[in-house]
Formats: structure tokens, sequence, C-alpha cells
């Protein structure tokens, strides 16, 4: 039995260092362009929207399609009188003389009805692909922010878990000092309690990481458990920063709900054009065959006719329709004026939030970082040689941690901001 049990034991060992490989590759690690990938291909709110631009696309062939012929059977030379037929007398007799006349008929639409349709509706089609390309363009700044969410959480639960094995570290030394008579049991006390605070830290950053990642799968329709799944990236910040008229340029030229207000211009300019021609006749050609004798000729048994019918335009004349689509085109431009003060307010705003952020950052990452941790270092080596008290040593351990959380929040809020400024620009302008 003694020598059973470390056999099974060491086999045990050597099957999970096997699998090892196999259960760290089980947990799914998205870089940001996966994620984003990954959303817009599984997103269902972006896929049902797509949806819309094709039924868009194929209202197209119902715009051009042509009107459909008409087809007539009518009936000529019914008898409405009695017939006297010699030897037989007097007999009804209607169907005697009966012609049976086929005809077909068709709606000629002029002044290019059918071209102003379909162009009509491809502009229709354009506007819904800039329409979902904004819907994206939101959807996407979402997924950015909680992506970025879920990296600041990364990064507190680290911070978090760094200050408790630093503080540890200090619990120890403080018991070695208490045993050798160099600290008193209340100080040893105090320095212990205080570890609790350093526990419910890590306690809230797990259940902002959780809750930030099932928010994220969420956006991506993914069933993945929340165990497996981990996002990475850079969580840092970049001084570079181009000046605002070059992201305002951008935005002119990029925004997708900008373009969508032009192109309704453009719609409603074909509309109109569309409505002048709805108010032109469109005549209706006809044609008939019978079999009926004429008079004048008696070898004349076939007869073939033609008729034109050319409504009259006098009191409807599509006025309505023509006012409508003229002072919809004014309103489109008054829109698309809208649309383009408030791409320049969008810009505007989130490059203020970046330029706030990098001011605040800036002297964190160039000094109050690196004071922080050397004032924190001096006064716990000070603290273990007896030369600080105990407040100045929790004192510079507080400050220590509120200076780094307020760096992580900040580089957290700064990477928002960019998330924010590349939606108000219509793309990735930061990284």
């Amino acid at each position: 039995m003694k020598q059973f049990f470390p056999f099974v034991s060491a086999s045990a060992a050597a099957a999970l260092l096997a699998l090892a490989p196999a259960l760290a590759s089980a947990q799914t690690s998205l870089t940001w362009e996966q994620a984003k990938a990954k959303f817009e291909a599984a997103n269902p709110a972006l896929k049902a929207d797509a949806l819309g631009v094709d039924e868009m696309r194929a209202a197209e062939i119902t715009a051009f399609l042509r009107p459909n012929p008409g087809i007539g059977l009518s009936s000529d030379g019914l008898q409405i009188a009695p017939h006297t037929l010699p030897g037989l007398g007097t007999h009804w007799l209607p169907l005697t003389g009966n012609q049976l006349v086929p005809s077909i008929n068709y709606l000629h639409e002029r002044e290019h009805k059918r071209e102003l349709r379909l162009e009509s509706a491809k502009e229709g089609t354009q506007i819904a692909g800039s329409q979902h390309e904004d819907l994206e363009r939101n959807l996407l700044f979402d997924l950015r922010s909680q992506f970025v969410q879920t990296l600041e959480a990364k990064a507190v639960l680290e911070l978090a878990k760094a200050d408790l094995a630093y503080y540890d570290n200090i619990i120890k030394i403080s018991r070695d000092r208490f045993h050798d008579g160099d600290l008193a049991q209340i100080d040893l006390d105090r320095i212990e309690l205080l570890r609790v605070q350093y526990e419910a830290e890590i306690q809230a950053a797990i259940v902002d990481l959780r809750t930030s990642k099932i928010q994220l799968l969420q956006l991506l329709d993914d069933r993945t458990p929340v165990e497996q799944f981990d996002v990475i990236g850079p969580f840092d910040f970049s001084n570079e920063l181009k000046p605002l008229d070059d992201f305002r340029q951008i935005a002119l030229d990029a925004r997708p709900d900008l373009r969508a207000a032009l192109e309704s211009i453009q719609q409603a300019q074909t509309n109109h054009k569309l409505a002048i021609a709805n108010g032109s006749a469109d005549p209706t050609f006809a044609t008939w065959y019978s079999y009926n004798p004429a008079f004048n000729n008696n070898f004349g048994r076939y007869t073939l006719g033609a008729s034109v019918n050319v409504p009259l335009r006098v009191f409807d004349r599509n006025q309505g329709e023509k006012q409508r689509t003229e002072i919809d085109i004014g309103r489109d431009k008054e829109l698309t004026e809208a649309a383009r003060e408030q791409v320049f307010s969008d810009v505007d705003s989130a490059y203020a939030l970046v330029e706030s952020s990098l001011a605040l950052l800036k002297p964190y990452k160039a000094q109050y970082n690196e004071q922080a941790l050397r004032v924190r270092d001096t006064v716990t080596y000070s603290y273990q040689h007896g030369g600080a008290s105990l407040l100045d040593f929790l004192n510079a351990q507080s400050d220590y941690r509120t200076v780094q959380l307020s760096y992580v929040n900040l580089v957290g809020a700064y990477l928002t901001a960019a998330a924010q400024l590349n939606m108000a620009v219509g793309r990735e302008v930061i990284q």
C-alpha cells in the first residue's frame, strides 16, 4: 500500500501535466479586432438591420417592374328576337349569330416613370446602407466601452491582488517584530484587521470583472462560460493627438449618418421628378380579333381592331405630390445642415474629453506614480526599522493605493473617451 499510493499520485500528476495545455487553450481570449469581427458576425441587432437593407434591395426589383398586360373576352351578335324557321315555326336561337372577340391591352408609362422609380429605390437602398453603418458605429462604441471596462476591471483586480500580496508581507514582518518584542499587540491587531479591506477590494474587483465579461458576451451573442472567456489588449494611453481640424475633416468624410442625410436630399430630388412624371397621362393600347363577316365583303370574315385610350388629366395632375416632394427637398437640406452641426458638436466634445484625460494622465505617469511608490517604500522601510509610526505607514500605504487606483481609472476614462472620439469621427482614429 505504501508503494501503491505514490505510484497513483505520480500518474495523476502526469495526467494533469498532460492536460494543462488543453485546459489553458480552452479559455477564449479575444483581442479588440477579434471581438469586433465576432460582434459584426454575430450581433442579432446588427444582423436584423442588415436584413432590412436586403429588403430595400429587393424592393428595387418591384420598382422596375413593367405594368402587366390585360386580356379580355367579349361576346357580340346575340339575338334578342325569335327566329321563324320554315316548317318549324318560331324558335329562340340566341347563340346563332354570336361572335367571341378576344382582346389584349397594355398600359404604356411615359416620362421615364419606371426608370425614376428604380433610381429612387436604389437611393433608398443607399440610405438604408448608410443607416446600417451608423447603427454599427453606435453599437461598436458600446462594444468598445464594454471592452475597455473589462480591461479596466482586470487592471483593478491585478492591482488589488498586488496590494494584498504586499500587505501580507508587511503583516509577516509585523508579526516577526511582535515576536521580537518590537511591536505592541494593539498595533499588530490594527495591521491585521486592515487586511479585510484588501480582501473586500479583491472581491469587488472580481464581481466587476465578471459583470463586465457577462455584458460583453451579451453584445457578442456568445454563450461561452464566464470562466472560459477573457479579453486581452493594451491598457495604456498615447501622448499623440492630432489637431481638432483633422478629426473634423475625417468626420465629414466618414460619418455614415451625415452621408445618409446627403443621400436623402438626392432621393428627394428624384422623388420630385417622379411626382412630375406621375402627373402625365399614360395611354392604354388595345387590340382585338373577331370572326365577323363584313357586309361589303362576302369573303371578309376575319377582322382586327385597335384602340388607344388616353385619360384626361383635367382635375388630378398629381399636384399634391409635386408640392410635397418639393417641400421634402428643402426639409432634407435643413436636416443635413443639422446633421453636419451635430458632427462638429460630437467631435469637439469627444476631443475635449480626450484632451482632459491626457492632461491628467501625463503628470501621473511622469511624476505621481513614481512619487507614491517611493513614499510608500521609504515609509515602509522606516516603519520596519522603527523609524516611522504605524499611522505614517498606513497613510503612506493608503496614499499609494489611491494614486494607483486613480491612475487605472484615468486610463480607463481615456480609452473610453478615445472610443467616443472614434464614434464621433466615424472610424477608428485612436487605437
